[in-house]
């Protein structure tokens, strides 16, 4: 299920509604990935700018807090992704897992475990959930399903749900990025890049290493993304620029419709890309793997489909030759 939602219905604009999903790697392991420049406000600046209230509610880390958890990230899991995997032919068949394989009661009150199974017994890799819905909201039992898939010696990699901040998350992490934060976008992506921090202090925390980090675009229940689609352009700017600046690779997940109704025509320059398909069939996830369902116009690496309360993937044709670039396996 990409991010923090459950992708129950992904293909069709009547149907957008409950479909999260989603899926970062450090290329360098020698060293913490940078720290990002704080740019002040100016004393005129204001931050509300219409931003409606209903992220995550107030923010759990100032960007000390998450400067250290991006360094604990680097120490514990910024080691160099193995290349040892063994390569395939064919499709390869995997699983993806967040908040809704928790326990009932667990998370916070919008996005409570539901207890669902986790990937079938044949499943080769898994797509491991970084959040628990919104940004700034970890998966409540990310680190069991850590060691699930390391009893299971399954392949990992992550993804994330990405959000539009709150007032109080604007306000709160709007100056501390890369960006100018003298504008409303400006800041916007600058919430975005912490969003990005606070996911990768969450892999350190639990040890969980990835080559790369899916961007889930797409609408978040009972957070909703703004009707400005150049402000969540923005988020998801500074999103994938918080991943790239601290040396992971990134791709998308969502399909053509989901995306465009958050982003409108925002290029990521064509990065790869996790298509979903919906409650339909592995047929059907294989199928988006060809040029019509281009999100952003990069690779299709996996297709992703719902059957039986499991979110299950596909990999795309040629994808299996090289799995060392998708996934980690822990040694």
């Amino acid at each position: 299920m990409a991010g923090a939602v459950r992708r129950t219905v992904l293909g069709c604009a009547a149907t957008l509604a409950l479909v999260v999903l989603a899926g970062c790697g450090g290329s360098d392991p020698s060293g913490a990935p940078p720290l990002p420049p704080v740019s002040t406000p100016t004393a005129t600046e204001t931050v509300d700018e219409g931003v409606p209230d209903g992220d995550a509610g107030e923010p759990g880390a100032d960007a000390s807090d998450l400067a250290s958890l991006a360094e604990k990230a680097a120490r514990e899991a910024g080691q160099r992704p193995t290349s040892d995997i063994a390569p395939r032919d064919g499709e390869v068949l995997g699983g993806d897992v967040s908040w809704p394989q928790c326990p009932p009661g667990t998370g916070i009150p919008e996005k409570q475990g539901k207890g669902l199974p986790m990937p079938l017994p044949e499943a080769e890799y898994v797509v491991l959930g970084l959040t628990n819905g919104p940004g700034f909201t970890p998966n409540p039992c990310l680190a069991d399903q850590v060691a699930w898939a390391k009893a299971n010696d399954v392949l990992v990699s992550v993804y994330a749900v990405s959000s539009y901040p709150s007032s109080a998350t604007l306000k709160k992490y709007g100056a501390d990025g890369p960006y100018e934060a003298t504008d409303r976008l400006g800041r916007l992506r600058n919430v975005g890049y912490q969003q990005a921090r606070f996911n990768i202090g969450t892999m350190g925390q639990v040890g969980l290493v990835s080559p790369i980090v899916w961007i889930d675009v797409e609408p978040v229940p009972n957070f909703d993304w703004s009707s400005d689609l150049a402000a969540n352009a923005a988020v998801i700017e500074g999103v994938a620029r918080g991943y790239t600046d601290a040396g992971f690779a990134i791709g998308v997940y969502s399909t053509p419709h989901l995306y465009r109704g958050v982003v409108g025509d925002l290029s990521l320059g064509g990065v790869p890309e996790w298509r979903a398909a919906g409650q339909t069939s592995r047929a059907e996830a294989l199928h988006r793997c060809g040029p019509d369902w281009s999100i952003q116009g990069g690779i299709a690496v996996m297709g992703q489909w719902v059957e039986q309360g499991r979110d299950l993937n596909v990999t795309c044709p040629g994808i299996a030759a090289d799995l060392g670039r998708w996934f980690h396996r822990f040694s």
